[in-house]
C-alpha cells in the first residue's frame, strides 16, 4: 500500500509537512545551542577577539555575540535549506557532522582569511581545534534540530 498523498500528489510524511516556521525556529535553537557549545571552546582558545574583528572591536564579549548571530545563520542553513534530511537523531548527528565540516571549510579556511587579508586554507593548531569545534557545533545543530523538528509536529 502506498503512503496517503497530500493535495498536490507527494507523498504526506512528516518531513513534507513541517512549515517554514518550524524550520526557522529548529534552526534558532539549533544554532544557539551549538553555538553556545562552540562558543566556550573559543573562549578557551581565547579567539574571540579575533571574530570581533571582523566587526572592528576587540573584545570578547563582542565576539561572542559575533559568533551567536553566525551560529543562528548557519544553523538557518541546516533545517531550512536541508530540514528534511535530518528524520532522525542518527541522520541529524550525521548530517551535522558533514555540515559542521563544510562550514569549517568555508568560514575558517576561506571566508574569514580573505577578510583579515590572510593566507587562505591554512592548515595549523588552530584550524585543527577550530575543526573540532566546528564539528560539535555541527553534531550538536543537527541533533538540536531534529529535537525541535519533532517537537512542531
Amino acid at each position: 500500500m502506498s503512503a496517503p498523498t497530500a493535495a498536490h500528489g507527494t507523498p504526506h510524511t512528516a518531513r513534507n509537512t513541517r512549515s517554514i516556521g518550524h524550520q526557522v525556529s529548529a534552526g534558532i535553537v539549533g544554532g544557539l545551542a551549538g553555538g553556545l557549545a562552540f562558543g566556550a571552546l573559543m573562549a578557551m582558545m581565547d579567539m574571540l577577539p579575533m571574530i570581533a574583528s571582523l566587526v572592528g572591536s576587540t573584545s570578547a564579549g563582542v565576539g561572542f555575540g559575533v559568533h551567536l548571530v553566525i551560529s543562528v545563520l548557519i544553523g538557518l542553513g541546516l533545517t531550512v535549506l536541508l530540514g528534511h534530511t535530518l528524520s532522525s537523531y542518527g541522520r541529524g548527528a550525521i548530517v551535522g557532522l558533514l555540515y559542521g565540516a563544510l562550514w569549517w571549510v568555508l568560514g575558517p579556511l576561506l571566508i574569514m582569511p580573505l577578510l583579515m587579508g590572510m593566507p587562505v586554507f591554512t592548515l595549523d593548531a588552530p584550524a585543527l581545534w577550530s575543526l573540532m569545534g566546528h564539528l560539535i557545533y555541527g553534531l550538536i545543530l543537527g541533533v538540536a534540530g531534529v529535537a525541535a523538528l519533532n517537537r512542531s509536529r
